[in-house]
């Protein structure tokens, strides 16, 4: 193999590594930002009471009725339930 083959294989690979290389961050860069901004959003949407640092009951009918009497004490007490 003379010294042009080797700078031509080695130009195709390095080539090949720096295309990759972008593709893959062109792909996953997206992923990664929004997995770390919506995790962010989700726990704050399925959790307003953790963000104001007081527990706050569901005290809706439906609810209300399947719910146990250890849980509503403990709602009762302005804690959050332990129990089913």
């Amino acid at each position: 193999m003379n010294l042009m083959s080797r700078l031509m294989i080695g130009a195709s690979v390095a080539g090949s590594l720096l295309t990759g290389g972008v593709i893959g961050a062109t792909i996953a860069g997206p992923l990664g930002v929004s997995a770390a901004t919506s995790s962010n959003v989700a726990a704050t949407a399925a959790s307003p009471a953790a963000a104001s640092g007081t527990f706050v009951s569901n005290e809706t009918a439906a609810h209300e009725a399947g719910e146990s009497a250890a849980r509503e004490a403990q709602e009762k007490a302005g804690q959050m339930p332990t129990v089913p």
